[in-house]
């Protein structure tokens, strides 16, 4: 079969592929962005017909034609995260069927990447974003309302009146978590902090509170450290607060990996967990349930938000309003031996 492709580039085009299949160009593009809606059968021969003649799908072309693309910008600030690994996860799984590609921004913590990104990504025309919490630029806030693309926060609640929020309050989690120990009997509470991002201050907030109003409160048991939440750090910053306040009997971790360094550190010391410090994490990673002593933390619904932010988005694209303004999908206090 001759191929007159793109006349600017030679390659396959749609049309190409339309015509060989033996369907619509509508229906030959839907089939290759994954429509669930497009037969199975007509599928197959599209996949074929694009397979035979070497067609790639040109995401310029598409927007240029509609206006918008068939993209959705997902902005994270880790991609080291086992909690936003799952949250992609789900969102992945909602976009999939209607033919959408997710495009994955890492701003590793950094309002003003992320700035660069939102810019970057804008000029690609994205049908949809998906954010992660409030805390960016003026800039990046200018942005966004200038591009007039349908935008989801994830991970916290709130935000302006206009904004779709889908996630949990985390101040109520650090409160719970204070709570917990208290009714421990504990009443020389430390907090231990890695990162600092603005989630992990809701934590400490709310975590104050608690103390606060048990007239527990004592500033000087806290080990806050900018650097990014890890395992090893968190082995560190035990062994420091133990170091300088040998009193503490429980603390809250503002992460799991911290937490799993802490306890993995009170093994090395021969200080004996829950017995002489009790010790909450947050987040529940996998590998919590399996410490010794298993590990109590918050779990978060972190695949839950992913899920439904990208329903509210999706709902959103197709004009119609969110469930809620604010999705509150809760968290779970899960009790093990560490308490």
């Amino acid at each position: 079969m001759s191929r007159t492709g793109s006349r600017t580039t030679g390659r396959p085009t749609l049309a190409e592929v339309s015509r060989l299949s033996g369907v619509s160009p509508i229906t030959a593009s839907r089939a290759l962005r994954g429509v669930a809606t497009v037969a199975p059968e007509l599928v197959e021969k599209v996949l074929a017909a694009a397979a035979s003649l070497g067609y790639i799908a040109n995401p310029a072309a598409r927007a240029l034609a509609s206006a918008r693309s068939h993209s959705v910008v997902v902005l994270i600030p880790s991609l080291s995260n086992q909690l936003f690994i799952d949250t992609l996860e789900a969102i992945h799984e909602v976009m999939r069927p209607r033919g959408l590609e997710v495009l994955i921004g890492n701003y590793h913590y950094d309002v003003d990447e992320e700035e660069n990104l939102i810019r970057n990504y804008l000029a690609y025309q994205p049908c949809g974003m998906l954010l992660t919490g409030f805390d960016r630029t003026d800039a990046s806030r200018q942005l966004l309302s200038a591009g007039r693309v349908p935008c989801v926060h994830m991970m916290e609640l709130g935000g302006d009146a206009e904004a779709v929020s889908v996630g949990f309050s985390q101040q109520q989690a650090g409160y719970a978590a204070a709570r917990h120990l208290i009714e421990r009997g504990r009443r020389h509470l430390g907090f231990i902090a890695a990162q600092l991002d603005p989630r992990v201050m809701q934590r400490a907030q709310g975590f104050r509170q608690a103390l606060l109003e048990a007239g527990l409160q004592a500033p000087e048991l806290e080990q806050l450290a900018s650097q990014p939440s890890s395992i090893g750090l968190g082995g560190e910053l035990f062994s420091r607060l133990m170091a300088q306040a040998p009193q503490v009997d429980g603390i809250f971790f503002c992460n799991d990996d911290l937490a799993q360094g802490a306890v993995l550190q009170a093994l090395r010391q021969g200080i004996e967990v829950p017995q002489q410090v009790a010790m909450v994490g947050f987040n529940d990673l996998p590998a919590s349930a399996y410490m010794v002593p298993p590990l109590t933390s918050i779990r978060t619904p972190r695949a839950a938000v992913g899920r439904a932010a990208a329903q509210a988005l999706l709902a959103m694209l197709d004009g119609k309003r969110a469930a809620a303004q604010q999705q509150d999908l809760g968290f779970e206090l899960v009790v093990r031996e560490s308490s």
